[in-house]
Order: C-alpha cells, then sequence, then structure tokens
C-alpha cells in the first residue's frame, strides 16, 4: 500500500475530530488510517498542547543587538549632557 504524507493541518482536524466526540473507527475509516495511527496523533497533538502559551526567548543575536542599542543609548545621553554643560560655559 502506498504511504502517504499527512500535513500538520489535516493531522489537528483529525485529532480534533475525535476529541470532539466523534467515533475514531469512523474517522479512521474515512480519512483511511489505522486506529493506531489515529491514537499516535492524538497522543503527540496532546503533549504539544502547551507550545502555543510559552514565551519564545529571544536569540542570542537579538540580544546582543538590545545591549549594543542599551549600550549606545547610555552614550548619546551622556553625550548630550556634555554638550549642554559646554553650551552653558560658552554662553
Amino acid at each position: 500500500m502506498k504511504q502517504r504524507k499527512w500535513d500538520s493541518k489535516t493531522k489537528a482536524r483529525v485529532v480534533l475530530e475525535g476529541i470532539k466526540g466523534r467515533k475514531v473507527a469512523e474517522l479512521c475509516n474515512d480519512y483511511q488510517i489505522s486506529q493506531a495511527q489515529y491514537y499516535q496523533w492524538r497522543e503527540q497533538f496532546l503533549s504539544n498542547l502547551d507550545k502555543p502559551f510559552e514565551v519564545k526567548k529571544a536569540s542570542s543575536r537579538e540580544e546582543m543587538l538590545r545591549s549594543e542599542v542599551q549600550k549606545l543609548r547610555s552614550l548619546v545621553g551622556e553625550l548630550t549632557l556634555e554638550l549642554k554643560k559646554n553650551e552653558e560655559r560658552v554662553l
């Protein structure tokens, strides 16, 4: 039998139909998959339910750039204060 490739959206749809109460045997017949396949997909689906709620950590490059921006802002602030002091002396 020819093996098919299932995309993640279709797998999620099949699993959600089963979770909502549709009979597994009926689902498997309609999608032409084995019950073992359905239960594997369901297990994978349920084990990853928390992923959408995780806060994405910034990459090391993003952290480096944020640090550099902070240093530059600090430097601009210091130079601005120095410039104002020099202007006051001239006046």
